[in-house]
């Protein structure tokens, strides 16, 4: 089959590597029918060492069940599913407090010999406590929808569970990505009044308006700040979502965050030290949380409004590409060419 590797900065490739078979009585095949590359994807793209051996890639995907293993009761060949980021057995105590990210016997896909899901096909381990299954079929225009599922939707959902966003609030969304605009849109669903998105890409603020932002700051820095601090009452706002990652983006997460607020980071952090002391977050009492996005949590949740229409995630997808294209998907996202990119086998 086909799969995608990445062997250093900006060296992607599809390759010819063997079929999956199962390993454990507890795992599943899975044939993809749809994939994408993150936004995460591109951190990689940027700074990874060159290797000989390459890692494989991709952690976003919906499929079809090919084969199960002799311990797997949940699914059945033919079975149509959704892929967490994360797989994760069900049953350990974070997954049963809704933290599959932290599952005692889970993992990541494309590490730790696991294939990534930018391929033809996946062995999932742990198949009953991962895969969800699905109404539909490889044919159906909701394939871009239900894949948001795998993560991006997810993740913004639990920026927003995180920072406790309810009716009435006023709630800001740093970051104009696949992430950002769907913490837009799940701050929408769960009531919040007054969105403002900070973001300077004018398709995707518009997109983000089109989810329920109310406003759109696409100044930067404390420019920015103050810009975001005159729209939310001179005090700042009371939840606010950062789905970036990048230092500056907290640093302006810590500017618009009024006393007594919320910081939900859900953005992978690409720095290691930031400033919660005294002035920034003890003194004004503000929470920071966040996290990797348990989604497994969310899918059953969120799905039946995709599947009846009600919200449209899978607008963030404005190009689809083969897989054989991959490499320049990867291009395209990280030259903002294209917002998030479905690809097919």
């Amino acid at each position: 089959m086909r799969a995608t590797f990445m062997y250093g900065a900006g060296d992607v490739r599809v390759e010819q590597v063997p079929d999956p078979v199962l390993q454990e009585p507890t795992d599943a095949l899975v044939r993809v029918v749809r994939s994408c590359v993150c936004g995460s994807d591109l951190h990689p793209y940027h700074t990874m060492p060159a290797t000989a051996e390459g890692s494989p890639m991709g952690h976003e995907f919906v499929g079809v069940v090919e084969d199960v293993g002799s311990q797997v009761t949940t699914l059945r060949r033919g079975d149509f599913v959704i892929a967490p980021f994360a797989w994760s057995d069900g049953t350990c105590e974070f997954c049963r407090e809704g933290l599959q990210t932290s599952c005692l016997h889970g993992g990541f896909w494309a590490v730790d010999g696991i294939g990534g899901g930018q391929a033809e096909a996946v062995r999932v381990p742990l198949a009953d406590g991962t895969l969800v299954k699905a109404p539909a079929d490889e044919d159906q225009a909701l394939l871009p929808g239900l894949l948001t599922l795998s993560d991006v939707y997810g993740t913004g959902y639990h920026a927003a569970k995180r920072a406790h966003v309810g009716r009435g609030d006023t709630v800001v969304v740093i970051g104009d990505g696949a992430v950002g605009l769907l913490a837009v849109l799940s701050a929408k669903q769960l009531g919040a009044e007054q969105i403002v998105l900070m973001g300077r890409h004018k398709a995707r603020t518009a997109l983000g308006r089109e989810f329920g932002a109310t406003d759109v700051v696409a100044e930067r820095g404390q420019e920015g700040i103050t810009k975001v601090r005159e729209l939310t009452g001179g005090h700042g706002a009371a939840k606010v979502l950062e789905a970036v990652g990048y230092l500056p983006a907290y640093e302006q997460a810590v500017g618009v965050v009024r006393p007594g607020g919320v910081i939900s980071r859900v953005g992978v952090p690409q720095y290691d030290e930031a400033p919660v002391g005294f002035a920034s977050l003890f003194g004004p009492n503000i929470t920071l949380t966040g996290g990797p996005a348990p989604v497994r949590a969310y899918i059953e949740e969120l799905m039946p409004g995709v599947l009846e229409g009600a919200v449209q995630p899978g607008k963030v997808f404005d190009r689809t590409m083969d897989l054989d294209e991959i490499p320049g998907a990867y291009r395209a996202m990280d030259r903002r060419e294209a917002l998030k990119v479905l690809i097919q086998p």
